[in-house]
C-alpha cells in the first residue's frame, strides 16, 4: 500500500481526471509527484468503476483503490445491502473478505465483524478505507480465513464464505469442490463454531449440483439488479432438515421483485398446458435461474405454453414478476407467412425452446433489432413452431 497515493496533490490528480483519456495520461505523466503515473491510472481506473457499483466508497474521501480487476469481483452495495438483511445477532466472521463490501453492510446489522485477507497489501487497504467509512466495529485480520476461524474462542452467530473458483477450472458448469476454500470439505469445521453459514456463490454455479454437495441447505437466494442474476446465496443451518425454501429477487431502481418457492412443491407440481390466450408473460432472470418453472404457474394460476418453453399465459391481465405482453397475432412459422401476415422489418426478438438462433431468425426474416413490437419465437402444446407477435402492457 503506497500511502503516497493519500496526499492531497495526488488525491486532487485521481479526482481531477476521472473522465480523462487514460492513454493520453500516460505519455503525459505527472510532474512532482512520488507516485508512478501508471499507479495514479490504476487508482483512476478503479475509482471510476466503483462510482455505480461502490458509492458509498466513490464519495467518500481518500479511499485506495486496489486494482480494477478486484473491484469487478467484489459484490455490488446493492447485493451486499440484501445479503445483510439475512443476518441478525453479536458476531460475523467473513472468511474471504478481499475490498471488504460486504463486512461493511453486515456491519450496520451485526455487533462485531472479523474480516479475514490472506494478502497482506489488500488488508491494509481495507483496513485504511474502514477508518475513512468510521466503520469502527469490523476487525481486520490478515490471515487465512479457516486459519483465523480456527482461532476463534467463543461461538459466532454467522460465519460467511465467498470461495473463488481456481484458475484452471474451465466451463460454465463448475462444483463448489472446484473452489477455493473447498467448502464441503470444511463444513463439519464451520459447523463446530458457528450454527449458521451463509455462501456466496457466482450464478454459474447449478444449484442442483451445489445442494449435493451440500449439508443442512435451508434456504437459497437467487439475486439478480436489474434482472442480470448476480449471485447465489446458500443459507445453511445446522442440523436443519426441512424443505429448501428458494427466493428470487429482481432489485429494480423502483421497487424490488421478489418470488419464493419450495423446492419440494416444484417437484411435485403439476402444470397446465394452453395455446396461448390473451396475454403472454416472460419470468424474470431470477425465476428462470432458480428452475421455478411450474411454481410460478401454479402459484398465479397461469398456463403453460410447452412444459420446455418457460412461456405462460392468461385471458385476464395479472402483476408478474417478469414482463407481461399483449398478445396481438399468433402465427405458424413460416417465412411466406411472416411476410404475409405480419409484415414487419423491425421487432425486438427473443426464443424460448425454439431451434434456431435469434441472429438466424433475424436474418432468415429479415428483421432489424429494436421497435415496439416484440415477437416470440416458441414451440406449442403440440410442438408447432409459432410466432407470436406481441406488445408489452404498461
Amino acid at each position: 500500500m503506497n500511502k503516497d497515493i493519500l496526499n492531497t496533490k495526488n488525491q486532487e490528480f485521481i479526482n481531477r481526471n476521472l473522465n480523462s483519456n487514460m492513454t493520453s495520461l500516460l505519455l503525459k505523466g505527472v510532474s512532482n509527484s512520488l507516485v508512478d503515473i501508471k499507479i495514479l491510472v490504476e487508482q483512476i481506473e478503479a475509482k471510476k468503476r466503483s462510482e455505480r457499483k461502490l458509492p458509498t466508497w466513490f464519495n467518500t474521501e481518500n479511499i485506495y483503490y486496489p486494482n480494477k480487476l478486484n473491484i469487478e469481483q467484489t459484490s455490488s452495495e446493492i447485493t451486499a445491502n440484501y445479503k445483510s438483511h439475512l443476518v441478525s445477532g453479536k458476531s460475523l466472521i467473513d472468511l474471504t473478505g478481499g475490498f471488504g463490501v460486504d463486512c461493511l453492510y453486515f456491519s450496520k446489522q451485526i455487533e462485531q465483524i472479523t474480516h479475514c485477507e490472506i494478502n497482506e497489501n489488500l488488508s491494509k487497504t481495507v483496513k485504511h478505507n474502514y477508518e475513512q467509512l468510521k466503520a469502527k466495529n469490523i476487525t481486520c485480520v490478515c490471515e487465512d480465513g479457516i486459519e483465523a476461524l480456527k482461532q476463534t474462542n467463543e461461538p459466532l452467530d454467522w460465519i460467511y464464505i465467498d470461495p473463488s473458483r481456481r484458475d484452471d477450472i474451465k466451463g460454465k458448469v463448475f462444483l463448489l469442490k472446484d473452489c477455493l476454500p473447498n467448502v464441503p470439505e470444511f463444513l463439519s469445521l464451520f459447523f463446530k463454531y458457528s450454527k449458521n453459514l451463509m455462501i456466496k456463490t457466482s450464478p454459474l454455479l447449478d444449484i442442483t449440483s451445489g445442494i449435493s454437495e451440500l449439508e443442512h441447505v435451508k434456504t437459497i437466494h437467487v439475486v439478480a439488479v436489474n434482472n442480470e442474476v448476480k449471485e447465489l446465496l446458500w443459507i445453511i443451518e445446522r442440523s436443519y432438515t426441512g424443505s429448501i425454501k428458494i427466493k428470487t429477487v429482481n432489485i429494480k431502481k423502483e421497487e424490488s421483485i421478489h418470488f419464493s418457492f419450495l423446492l419440494n412443491d416444484e417437484k411435485l407440481a403439476a402444470i397446465n398446458l394452453s395455446q396461448p390466450l390473451s396475454y403472454l408473460y416472460e419470468p424474470n432472470t431470477s425465476i428462470l435461474k432458480a428452475g421455478a418453472f411450474n411454481s410460478i404457474a401454479n402459484q398465479l394460476n397461469l398456463f403453460k405454453l410447452h412444459k420446455h418453453s418457460h412461456l405462460y399465459t392468461s385471458d385476464s391481465l395479472i402483476p408478474f414478476p417478469g414482463r407481461s405482453f399483449k398478445i396481438e397475432t399468433i402465427i405458424p412459422y413460416n417465412k411466406k407467412e411472416f411476410r404475409n401476415k405480419l409484415k414487419l422489418t423491425k421487432a425486438n426478438v427473443t426464443i424460448r425452446n425454439f431451434p434456431e438462433t435469434v441472429q438466424q431468425i433475424r436474418k432468415k426474416l429479415s428483421i432489424k433489432d429494436g421497435g415496439d413490437d416484440y415477437l416470440f419465437f416458441t414451440t406449442d402444446l403440440n410442438n408447432n413452431k409459432i410466432i407470436i407477435l406481441s406488445k408489452k402492457t404498461k
